[in-house]
């Protein structure tokens, strides 16, 4: 399983909402600039979260975007889903797949079944309020 770069760009793009939104909105471009992202690529995942209601959107002057929850709220496995669609780690356990012919008598299939359980667990387990803490 290889993470897309819109699922890295997304969790960065949610962290620094989560940093710099305080109770206002942040401008996408602010947001493209912190992170090194391209203001184009940027707005499509801005898009894209604000669709699934993510975040939130406000055009105009003091316009941009916010989170709609607090940082612990988020689970980094439900952005990476969102942006990736899947996090499964072969192509037969994605949801929709067609079912393998082999599944019977695949002796594999336990070991990706439990790859995936423990993929999904974790970063189930992991916030965006983790990812804004520091070692200091």
């Amino acid at each position: 399983m290889v993470i897309s770069s819109k699922g890295r760009y997304a969790l960065r793009v949610m962290v620094d909402l989560a940093e710099h939104g305080g109770d206002g909105y942040v401008s996408m471009r602010d947001v493209a600039r912190r992170q090194e992202i391209s203001d184009k690529y940027a707005g499509q995942i801005m898009i894209l979260l604000s669709r699934a209601g993510l975040v939130d959107g406000v055009t105009g002057k003091g316009g941009g975007y916010r989170l709609t929850r607090q940082p612990q709220e988020y689970p980094l496995g439900e952005i990476l889903r969102l942006t990736e669609g899947s996090l499964a780690p072969v192509a037969c356990l994605e949801e929709g797949a067609h079912p393998c012919d082999r599944a019977a008598r695949c002796r594999t299939l336990p070991v990706w079944n439990r790859l995936g359980q423990l993929i999904g667990d974790y970063l189930d387990s992991v916030t965006l309020r983790d990812l804004l803490k520091t070692d200091e």
